[in-house]
């Protein structure tokens, strides 16, 4: 029985915590469970802003101080590499240091080294700029990954049966984030200059870090026996972590490429180029909690949502320079609008995988609690971080060397081949339980004709 009087009653898949907390929720949220979403809002709002900043104006800055476009994208790309090492360490141990340390210390370095990102103007040109922007990312991506994994762990255990709901809804503030930090990224640099921006953001992040400490509460939990390989070798989990790479790789493609690629094709100044970022963010932003809404509504569409997602986000990509093969002209309403369909197809799959992991992770005997809930964050973020790195590195080498129609359409084909894959594997799995329901079936009839022939005799 839960503090509301409602019995316990059967959990859905992905559930994790405390029974008749669907009901709870879908009454009203409990003070604790409104901290928790204020925290969670604040560090992927915050975050995101400083993240995206960069996309309008630090390529054009990092080509004056000597930087070529492959060491821009290795720039950018560095941030996911070193998310991936710290999210693989601070999942593991979330239980450990304890999660709302975690989050706040992680919130408190990753606004201190956005401040820092501001002065980096004034090092001298060469290699010493391109190694304190090296240095200065890695220190943001660690803990930035601290951040996200316990915001992810504790809003999952906050709320245990509505997570793809929760998360949508949390990852529409990503998305505004990634809405406001081009534009004001730009609008600042214009206006400012280069250090403004990175100064105003990093103050604001280390702003909310005091009211995090007040309101975020501290859950507590033992150590749980499972490990990452224990997850990812699991059959569909190494299918979604596919999924999940191949929509970061798509994402991160743009943030080296996107810029330059309309600074060159439309001659627009900084300022609006961020306004050309908007159309993908705002469009995430605002279908990710729908998305949410409808997965944890009927859990049976979840998995065509990830398939389906993925294919027109292939479709997008091709369309996105686009592809030279499909002989269409280049034009920027085009572009905005694929953009926008972009953001829509990207929160169909992405907001779907964290359930889809966490069910798969129960269904095959992993604890419910706060360990599984750090491993699967920390799977999560660090499958991210993979194809965040891949996705900028591997875009600004492609980028300099066949141009953006044909990098876009490459990335279009890793979205395609996870799509297509995925649905496959779910067709099987369907096709392998019909079979199984229907041997048990005709086992069970044969039991009960065995039973009742001695009656019959």
């Amino acid at each position: 029985m839960d503090s509301s009087g409602d019995p316990e009653g059967p959990r859905p898949p992905g559930g994790d915590g405390p029974p008749g907390g669907a009901r709870e929720t879908s009454r009203q949220l409990s003070r604790e469970q409104i901290f928790v979403l204020i925290s969670a809002a604040s560090i992927n709002l915050g975050s995101m802003m400083c993240y995206s900043i960069l996309g309008p104006f630090f390529p054009k800055e990092a080509e004056k101080k000597g930087a070529s476009n492959t060491v821009i994208g290795m720039i950018f790309g560095c941030y996911a590499l070193f998310n991936l090492l710290a999210s693989l360490v601070f999942g593991k141990y979330l239980v450990h240091i304890g999660a709302k340390f975690m989050f706040v210390a992680g919130m408190s370095v990753s606004g201190g080294v956005t401040v820092l990102f501001g002065v980096l103007d004034q090092v001298p040109e060469g290699p010493m700029f391109i190694a304190m922007c090296f240095l200065v990312r890695i220190i943001d991506a660690i803990s930035f990954a601290a951040a996200i994994t316990a915001s992810s762990s504790i809003l999952a255990k906050a709320f245990p049966n509505n997570v793809a709901t929760v998360m949508g809804s949390v990852e529409s503030f990503s998305g505004l984030g990634l809405v406001l930090g081009p534009p004001l990224g730009g609008l600042l640099y214009q206006s400012f200059g280069y250090e403004v921006p990175f100064i105003l953001l990093g103050c604001i992040v280390l702003l909310m870090v005091p009211l995090n400490m007040c309101i975020l509460p501290n859950y507590e939990s033992d150590p749980g026996k499972h490990s990452f390989w224990k997850l990812i070798i699991l059959p569909k989990v190494a299918f979604i972590s596919f999924v999940i790479t191949s929509l970061s790789s798509g994402f991160g493609f743009l943030d080296p490429t996107l810029s330059l690629f309309v600074l060159e094709k439309f001659n627009l100044p900084a300022g609006y180029v961020g306004l050309v970022f908007l159309g993908l963010a705002l469009s995430y932003a605002i279908s990710s909690p729908l998305v949410g809404l409808l997965s944890d509504k009927m859990p049976h569409l979840r998995k065509w949502l990830l398939v389906f997602g993925n294919l027109i986000t292939a479709g997008c990509y091709m369309l996105l320079g686009p592809a030279p093969f499909l002989h269409i002209k280049s034009q920027l309403w085009l572009l905005v609008l694929i953009l926008v369909i972009n953001g829509i197809s990207a929160g169909m799959s992405l907001i779907s995988t964290f359930p889809e992991i966490l069910s798969c992770a129960h269904e095959n005997g992993f604890e419910e609690g706060l360990s599984t809930l750090g491993l699967v964050s920390g799977l999560f973020g660090a499958l991210w971080s993979v194809g965040a790195f891949v996705g900028p590195t591997l875009g600004g080498f492609l980028y300099e060397k066949i141009g953006f129609e044909w990098a876009a359409a490459l990335q279009g084909l890793w979205a395609l081949t996870s799509g297509l894959v995925m649905g496959l594997f779910y067709l099987l799995e369907h096709s392998r339980r019909r079979r199984r329901s229907k041997l048990q079936n005709s086992l069970g009839t044969e039991e009960e004709r065995t039973a009742l022939l001695p009656d019959e005799t």
